[in-house]
């Protein structure tokens, strides 16, 4: 009888400690949630995938007969591992052929990249609605684009 209480109370013991573990383990952040990107400025990969986001709206949308951006930077950018990693990036660009040439605007944009496929896919990309006036909604309403395309690297 002494043995099967021993027996159960070292089962125990171990039962806690491995839920004291896993939940500490978890504490930080949940898996699958989006993480803030750090040195978004520096960082080559990120800038490079606002350079993607906007010469995919150009090319997609210069066939509509669309203004044309002009990348200038990522000024945000998150990442989330989903079926490869999702980036939602705060895109800044200028639009060519307006009256405000050289103005800055933001726009939304979300890229997921497949490194194993070499493939990247720009799922979405809008103008960032809290910088906008109800004037600038109207006359960009055929800037909101959802769309999936893959392209190699």
């Amino acid at each position: 009888m002494a043995s099967l209480d021993r027996c159960l109370l070292l089962l125990l013991l171990l039962f806690s400690g491995l839920m004291v573990s896993t939940s500490s383990a978890f504490s930080g952040r949940m898996v699958g949630a989006r993480t803030e990107v750090q040195n978004v400025e520096t960082n080559k990969e990120v800038q490079d995938l606002g350079l993607f986001s906007v010469d995919e709206y150009n090319h997609h949308l210069a066939l509509r007969g669309a203004r044309r951006l002009t990348f200038s930077r990522v000024a945000a950018a998150q990442r989330q591992v989903v079926s490869g990693i999702k980036y939602y990036l705060q895109v800044v660009a200028t639009m060519d052929g307006t009256g405000d040439e050289g103005q800055h605007r933001t726009f939304d944009a979300v890229v997921i990249v497949k490194p194993w496929l070499s493939s990247r896919s720009l799922v979405s990309f809008s103008p960032r609605r809290p910088a906008l006036s109800n004037q600038d909604n109207v006359g960009d309403a055929h800037l909101n684009v959802r769309w999936r395309t893959h392209m190699k690297k």
